[in-house]
């Protein structure tokens, strides 16, 4: 295993330089750092984060990045997490990134200088390229709701291409043929695994999905999505979030048409509101509270030097209720 002395002779640095780096604390030219960071790349260097939180003091902070608040289910999310951080001792530092790259980058600068003790993330891209700032300053951090591809950090997710499949599959028992996806934002991992679950499914049994993703993820965006959708009468609708089936039922009602006598509508999550729109919502729901609860017990595990527990996957389960039936005819 590399020590930080391993770094500093690959980097032609000193050990000073190479902790004011792995810390990120004090100045260190821009050569130098990216030497440093080079270095740590090539020797694969993790730094000992017990040992770091001795030497500048353990601050009980946790960031905890979420691409929004508006959302229902970040907002429950960041409920959740705020809560089971508070019962491990720890301290939520929220950040809403707003969907937006450029702020997310801004809030990582800000958490690394408050001197977190870990992270908590969804992230807006699939680029690691801000997140491996963490890793770098030996910060740990658990990834939830997606991955954060190429870096070697746990994440708790339920799994959406599956639970695209599920969506399709319901609609294919029940003899529909013609099927329409909507959903949004259109660069959402989750989101666009959800589709691919969809279109795979229906590949199989030799059918092609309209598919129209859109940039705001809200109740009246979705129902212009589905209103452009309804105009070639697909006989079901999928929503890739409860939100845009929910705005999938008011465009269908608005243009006359029943639900599910006309147009079936299913949607992914199963928020609170999937109950108690009227008709209810037939819905895939993920454990989103598991999910929390999972993502914050595996963070302390690593904010604490311990081992990582073994995390099961979260179940997916479909819940019917009154958004779905065979086609007319």
């Amino acid at each position: 295993m590399s020590s930080i002395r391993d770094i500093a002779q690959a980097a032609g640095a000193s050990v000073a330089t190479v902790s004011r780096v792995v810390n990120d604390s004090g100045y260190v030219s821009a050569a130098t750092r990216a030497r440093v960071l080079k270095a740590i790349e090539d020797l694969q260097y993790t730094p000992n984060a017990s040992a770091r939180q001795l030497r500048r003091g353990a601050s009980h902070m946790v960031g905890v990045v979420l691409p929004a608040l508006d959302v229902p289910f970040f907002g429950i999310m960041a409920h959740v997490l705020e809560r089971e951080l508070f019962r491990h001792g720890y301290q939520a530092l929220i950040c809403c990134t707003d969907e937006s790259a450029d702020q997310e980058a801004r809030y990582i600068s800000t958490l690394l200088s408050q001197k977190v003790d870990g992270v908590l993330a969804i992230s807006v891209l699939a680029d690691v390229t801000q997140y491996r700032r963490f890793v770098d300053a030996g910060i740990p951090i658990v990834a939830l709701d997606r991955d954060l591809p190429e870096l070697s950090v746990p994440s708790v997710k339920a799994d959406h291409l599956a639970g695209g499949r599920m969506m399709a599959e319901h609609l294919l028992a029940l003899g529909h043929r013609n099927m329409a996806v909507i959903g949004a934002p259109a660069h959402s991992p989750p989101v666009l695994a959800r589709v691919q679950g969809v279109v795979d499914r229906l590949a199989e049994a030799g059918l092609v999905a309209q598919v129209h993703l859109g940039a705001v993820h809200d109740f009246d965006a979705c129902k212009d999505l589905a209103q452009d959708v309804l105009a070639n009468r697909p006989t079901a609708v999928i929503g890739t979030t409860d939100i845009a089936a929910i705005g999938a039922i008011h465009a269908a009602i608005g243009m006359g048409l029943a639900v599910p006598g006309d147009v079936s509508v299913i949607g992914f999550d199963d928020l609170p509101a999937a109950r108690y729109v009227l008709p209810a919502l037939t819905t895939v729901a993920q454990p989103l509270r598991e999910i929390g609860a999972q993502a914050v017990a595996q963070l302390c595990a690593l904010m604490r030097g311990e081992p990582l527990l073994p995390v099961a996957a979260p179940e997916l389960r479909l819940i019917l209720r009154d958004t779905t039936a065979a086609p007319r005819g």
